[in-house]
């Protein structure tokens, strides 16, 4: 049900106008005046507003101006019974969606509303669809830790270093590659991703290189590898640690040579490829136990960047937890939660396994079953282990 906030000084206005939506199935609020519907509008998101021009204590235009600063996307339709057409040039220039006379016409009105609401329903889907394509998702954070790794991306990035990221499981590791290739020189050519801990061995020298057709059971047609598809780009190979040794040695040669051979073909390919890869393994250990190349080990880790987990930043919740807050809550079309401090303290307290991914998981479970605010409540009925 879409929420829509009158302002007018006159209360037979507000009546009328309020009967009127209400049947047609809108939720309603009133204020009396621009100061009144400020100070709502700054406590909730609307989203349409139909406000009068001439009211006491703050007028229409200067309340516009004002929530225009607060929230620029919350269509405002102006109203009034004094208007000239310099006043609704006016209110038009100054962001307003559009400009009505009193007496209202209903038919002009209802259409007027439900084409703001329609706006408001647009631009909503737009800001996730582009924040769920965006290239780079904002890294997040102030600890020492975090800065390193920016401070080391800035460095890196404009290079053709290759870079090895280290850190467990869900503390971002595709981020800061995704920020390396954002920053790098090569950004205007493809990052291409590869799991190599969800490709089956069988599979991954075929993935990473490409097949001729006919060249296994399954080859009906020619297929172009993750390194042809990254040329001139970045590839990112995540969990580098699970490749099979044969599949090793051919990444090794591709680095070092800077050329591919497809799978059952014969001919040479060059490629011009940025390699980031990424591992939640020890990998001098899994050199050790014989699972690893050495020589490959060294060719990756020009640079080695260390993600830290969680645990080992939580200073740097209230951050995270301020941004989930904000991105889930735009996600699902509400206005954003807050979180009290004592709720802060009991999630930093919390022994993160599943690093920034699990809290991620927990801010939504938490905005699902709180009420309003987040409290310590919450946090320990949601989050903390039932004991």
């Amino acid at each position: 049900m879409s929420s829509i906030l009158i302002i007018d000084d006159e209360k037979a206005i507000r009546k009328t106008l309020g009967e009127i939506l209400s049947y047609e199935g809108y939720k309603m609020e009133e204020a009396s005046d621009g100061e009144e519907g400020l100070k709502k509008f700054k406590d909730k998101e609307y989203d349409v507003v139909l406000c009068d021009i001439k009211m006491p204590k703050m007028d229409g235009i200067e309340f516009l101006e004002k929530a225009k600063e607060i929230n620029p996307d919350i269509p405002i339709i102006m109203i009034s019974g004094h208007g000239t057409i310099e006043t609704a040039v006016e209110a038009v220039k100054k962001g307003a969606y559009d400009y009505i006379s009193k007496p209202p016409d209903l038919n002009r009105l209802l259409i007027t509303i439900r084409n703001a609401t329609d706006k408001t329903s647009l631009v909503a889907e737009t800001k996730v669809l582009k924040r769920r394509v965006a290239k780079t998702q904002e890294m997040v954070g102030a600890s020492a830790g975090i800065l390193k790794i920016k401070e080391t991306i800035e460095k890196v990035a404009p290079t053709d270093a290759r870079i090895l990221v280290t850190g467990e499981n869900g503390v971002g590791k595709e981020l800061v590659a995704r920020w390396v290739h954002e920053k790098s020189n090569r950004v205007t050519a493809p990052l291409i991703e590869v799991n190599c801990a969800a490709i089956p061995s069988e599979l991954i020298e075929s993935e990473l290189f490409g097949h001729e057709k006919g060249s296994f059971t399954s080859a009906l047609k020619q297929r172009i590898g993750k390194f042809e598809q990254a040329n001139g780009g970045t590839l990112f190979l995540d969990e580098i640690g699970d490749m099979s040794l044969s599949a090793q040695a051919k990444v090794l040669r591709a680095l070092q040579e800077g050329k591919i051979t497809r799978v059952g073909g014969d001919k040479d390919i060059s490629v011009d490829v940025r390699v980031i890869a990424a591992t939640n393994k020890d990998l001098l250990k899994e050199v050790e136990e014989k699972n690893f190349r050495l020589d490959l080990y060294h060719r990756l880790s020009v640079i080695i960047i260390h993600v830290p987990s969680l645990n080992e930043r939580n200073d740097d919740i209230p951050l995270l937890v301020d941004k989930f807050l904000s991105d889930i809550c735009s996600d699902y079309g509400t206005s954003k939660k807050a979180i009290d401090d004592d709720a802060i303290k009991a999630l930093q307290k919390h022994n993160w396994t599943g690093n920034i991914r699990e809290l991620r998981n927990v801010v939504e479970r938490l905005i699902i079953l709180s009420g309003k605010i987040i409290n310590k409540n919450d946090v320990e009925n949601y989050v903390l282990p039932q004991k």
